[in-house]
């Protein structure tokens, strides 16, 4: 048994080199392909309009300010319930706003006395005020129905009716005979902005003057 071992050795010796070049000759593993992913292109940003800035400087944006409510207070510097030359150019000025004109909105006076008389005779003074305002607007083109009259008499005063020793505070009075007014407007509302004036053209300078001269121009 021992002599057929030498025998074998060089068969082993044929069928290793074999193994051996059979893998020396096998092919790689092939390498993983990657996918090669390309981007669409977006349905929303095919459209040219909206690459485009939407500013076209073909077309002129119209432009707006914004309009708020108006305030104003009439004074009475008397006792009385006539109208002031200076309340009758600040009424003047109030239907000629943008608020007036341009909207519908309800305009609200209310009346205010000072503490001068008892509670009837202030709430008719401070309702009289306002009625004088009131009529002032109807007959200078206002809808009555825009307008409301609320009296207060002397309940809500803005200045001192008397001094601390108890006398009349006749400048406080006088402050607080008064009448408020308010033109609501509806909410976000807005007007055309006013036009901007065309700069006027620069004059021309005696230097300028003597070079286009000497130019020919």
């Amino acid at each position: 048994m021992n002599a057929a071992r030498p025998a074998l050795r060089p068969a082993l010796t044929a069928i290793a080199c074999l193994a051996l070049a059979a893998c020396g000759e096998r092919e790689p593993a092939p390498e993983p392909e990657v996918e090669e992913t390309v981007a669409e292109p977006d349905a929303e940003a095919t459209d040219p309009t909206d690459r485009a800035s939407i500013i076209r400087p073909d077309i002129e944006i119209a432009r707006t300010v914004d309009v708020e409510p108006l305030e104003m207070t009439l004074g009475f510097g008397t006792s009385g319930t006539q109208l002031s030359a200076e309340a009758v150019t600040a009424l003047a000025e109030l239907i000629e706003s943008p608020q007036v004109t341009e909207f519908e909105g309800t305009i609200t006076l209310r009346g205010h006395s000072d503490a001068g008389g008892n509670d009837q005779v202030n709430m008719r003074l401070s309702r009289e005020r306002a009625e004088a305002a009131a009529q002032w607007l109807i007959e200078n083109g206002i809808d009555e129905e825009r307008i409301e009259i609320i009296a207060f008499g002397e309940q809500n005063p803005v200045a001192p009716n008397a001094l601390p020793d108890g006398t009349p505070d006749e400048e406080g009075r006088a402050t607080n005979r008064r009448v408020e007014i308010t033109v609501a407007v509806p909410e976000g509302a807005n007007i055309p902005a006013p036009a901007e004036p065309t700069p006027e053209p620069a004059e021309e300078s005696a230097v300028d003057s003597v070079t286009r001269q000497l130019s020919g121009d």
